[in-house]
């Protein structure tokens, strides 16, 4: 096991936002940072998500749960609105969508990928 701390920070600040594109999606005015990549299962599981306002995340299932924290703005699942400072543990099976009407910052861990369950409207060319 590497014991190198250095290895280990991602200074996110240093990091592009890139367009979120998924399995040849293009999700419209959501962009991610990845914070901990995972070369076993080839995946970001800890990343930033900025939403522009109007943006949306389809509805989704999360097979092993999923954590998010608020970090700015406004994000609203399942008809709750999360703001800065909120928490949510999604439990394993749970499915939601996620919107923002206002824009926000988002920090997630998602163990393993979700499965998309409505047909996202883009395709990346």
């Amino acid at each position: 096991m590497n014991t190198n701390m250095q290895d280990y920070i991602t200074n996110s600040a240093a990091r592009e936002w890139a367009p979120l594109i998924e399995k040849g999606i293009h999700y419209q005015g959501i962009f991610v940072k990845s914070l901990r990549y995972d070369a076993a299962s080839g995946r970001s599981k800890t990343i930033l998500l900025k939403f522009e306002p109007g943006a949306k995340y389809p509805y989704h299932n999360h097979p092993a749960g999923e954590e998010i924290f608020v970090l700015t703005g406004e994000a609203t699942v399942e008809g709750t609105t999360l703001q800065p400072g909120d928490y949510l543990y999604t439990p394993p099976g749970f499915k939601h969508s996620v919107f923002s009407k206002t824009g926000c910052t988002l920090f997630f861990v998602i163990p393993e990928e979700v499965e998309l369950l409505d047909e996202p409207l883009n395709k990346a060319d």
